[in-house]
């Protein structure tokens, strides 16, 4: 390590102590600090690691957490970023404090934001890429979803010896030849049929032909098994597959993947792509598909991603939200739970979240009035839109409260009418929630 490097791996190591004994937190400021002291910090903490890096646009922090847990049955030493904090600033900070490492070369299996991916290859040649899908997703940090593809891309084309573990069900990943080995995963779960994805869906025009793409069948948006009836293209073979879904809850989900049952502490079928992506590299990386069903079966909860919280009483689970399809498959997961139930939608538009709220319009709110909800609370920085928006989707205005304060909100919490409350809220309302949780002593810790 050069003098250069060993003064800023100092320095950030510094800050992240002091930050996490006096601040409780803290997973960006000490990779900042360490950067600007060394720009090319990332070649020096990462080059005795095998890297996995997992990135796309929904699932990132389960699909990580979950390959982790995987891993584990196998491997001893695996460094993570399992707050999702997915920039460069933030996977610098991770490597900063990882324990050294002893015997066997260790494992980093990393969640990277679509547009950080160059910042890490530039530095760090993956054993391994984990596409996990692509969606509309803050337009104003990533434009278009081929935009945002090309971002990952020009990432990928520094590492063209890794291997890509892809969602074969996405079109957009097989719309391009890539000099790297490809790995797919997918759903087949169901008889072949003939149809269309609903309007208004992205991602479904033939990369061949233009024409727009039929499928089988369709698991949710654009996820399926595709083809074009104009040119011929279709889906991949696929090397893993979900063969059967037999059951799925607000709290679980049962399946059998190359037909072995497994079961996952997490409900929706967005869910189970992400499990189905960790077998994926488990198989990849040697695990065996028992092991997998093992490592699945201790339900370790995930920060920010359905985590229950148990607040004076009351069963509250935390979901973040922060585009439409996510929010669609929230709503889908939320319909199944047969208990009545409180609602909190929170929002925020700040650059971590998007600062274009417009993505509320095209989520399918105008369920929530069939559903057993018996409170309606909206809240955070633009109250003033998700408010209106449960309006227009027809919310009965005796049963909606309005509270932008997201302190107040817990308060109101423990007199909920229901025992079961579902929170959805943006990324910085997930994180101030979660802060306010920790100080009342209802989690361990607010940011990590």
């Amino acid at each position: 390590m050069s003098l250069k490097s060993s003064i800023a791996t100092a320095a950030g190591k510094s800050s992240y102590w002091f930050l996490h004994t006096f601040f409780k937190g803290g997973s960006s400021l000490p990779g900042k600090i360490t950067k600007r002291l060394d720009p090319e910090i990332l070649a020096t903490l990462g080059r005795d690691y095998d890297v996995i890096v997992i990135t796309g646009t929904n699932g990132k922090t389960l699909t990580t957490a979950l390959t982790v847990q995987v891993l584990k049955e196998k491997y001893d030493n695996i460094l993570t970023n399992p707050t999702g904090s997915n920039m460069e600033q933030g996977i610098i900070t991770t490597f900063l404090h990882a324990p050294k490492s002893k015997g066997k070369r260790p494992l980093a299996v990393l969640e990277v934001d679509e547009a950080n991916v160059i910042m890490v290859t530039k530095y760090i040649k993956p054993k391994a890429f984990v596409f996990t899908n692509i969606f509309r997703d803050q337009m104003d940090r990533y434009g278009e979803i081929y935009t945002t593809y090309n971002k990952i891309l020009n990432g990928v084309a520094l590492a063209p010896n890794a291997t890509i573990i892809a969602n074969g069900d996405a079109p957009i990943f097989h719309s391009k030849q890539l000099p790297n080995p490809i790995v797919y995963y997918g759903f087949d779960n169901q008889k072949d049929g003939d149809i269309k994805a609903t309007p208004n869906t992205d991602g479904v025009l033939c990369p061949q032909c233009q024409h727009v793409l039929h499928y089988h069948f369709i698991s949710y948006s654009n996820l399926g098994k595709y083809f074009c009836p104009n040119c011929g293209f279709e889906r991949p073979e696929l090397n893993f597959a979900l063969n059967k879904i037999n059951d799925l809850t607000p709290k679980s989900s049962t399946f059998e993947i190359d037909g072995e049952p497994i079961k996952i502490g997490i409900g929706g079928v967005y869910n189970i792509y992400n499990a189905l992506a960790a077998y994926s590299v488990g198989r990849f990386m040697g695990v065996s598909p028992a092991q997998t069903k093992k490592a699945f079966e201790k339900g370790k909860q995930i920060f920010g991603r359905q985590e229950e919280i148990n607040v004076d009483g009351k069963l509250v689970t935390l979901i973040l939200v922060k585009n439409p399809v996510g929010l669609n498959q929230v709503i889908d997961m939320i319909s199944t739970d047969k208990d009545p139930f409180t609602f909190i939608g929170l929002l925020n538009a700040n650059y971590a979240d998007g600062i274009d709220t417009s993505w509320i319009w095209d989520g399918d709110f105008e369920r929530l009035p069939k559903m057993n909800i018996k409170q309606f609370i909206t809240g955070g920085e633009r109250y003033k839109d998700i408010t209106y928006r449960l309006q227009v989707a027809g919310v009965d205005p005796k049963k909606h409260l309005v509270e932008p304060d997201l302190d107040k909100v817990v308060e109101m919490i423990p007199k909920a009418p229901t025992k079961k409350v579902y929170i959805l809220a943006t990324y910085t309302a997930m994180l101030h929630l979660r802060k306010v949780f920790a100080a009342k002593g209802f989690i361990k810790g607010g940011m990590d």
